[in-house]
This record gives C-alpha cells, structure tokens and sequence, in this order.
C-alpha cells in the first residue's frame, strides 16, 4: 500500500437519521458543524436524511417522507397531466 495518502484525521463521528432519530457511531473524516453528547463524550454530528435504518430497500416497508414539500409541489406540477379529459 502506498504511504501518505491516506487521511490521518479520522476520529469516531455520530451521524443521525432525521426520519426516525436513529443514530450511530463510526469513523468518519468528515467535517461537521454541530456536536453531540453521548455517555458524557462529546462527539461531532452528521445530520442525514435517509439511513439504511429507514430506507425502504433495507426496512421492507413502504414510507413517504416529505421534509420540504416536494411532494406536493410536484404533484400540483405533473399531477392534473395524465387525467383524462
């Protein structure tokens, strides 16, 4: 293997699925902006949409989760275009 390029910076990491407020701990060399607290360590948090704890491949069912209205936007958009007249 070569030397030297790989990072050194990796250090444990928490990241966070905002649909279901599931979280785990792994090593990670990304930046993050907020911090948690878990058994009295502080730890830097990742915030995602969307984990293997609740994407419907991995969990068997079937869920819609509509943070920012997406869903409805488009549906006002393309929704009325397959209607018959």
């Amino acid at each position: 293997m070569k030397k030297e390029i790989h990072p050194n910076n990796y250090r444990p990491v928490v990241f966070k699925d905002m649909s279901n407020e599931e979280i785990f701990i792994s090593r990670s060399t990304v930046n993050a902006k907020e911090t948690i607290e878990i058994d009295g360590i502080t730890y830097p948090l990742v915030k995602l949409e969307i984990t293997s704890a609740s994407h419907p491949f991995y969990t068997g069912k079937q869920k819609l989760v509509d943070t920012a209205g997406r869903v409805d936007k488009f549906m006002s958009r393309y929704g009325e275009r397959n209607k018959k007249k």
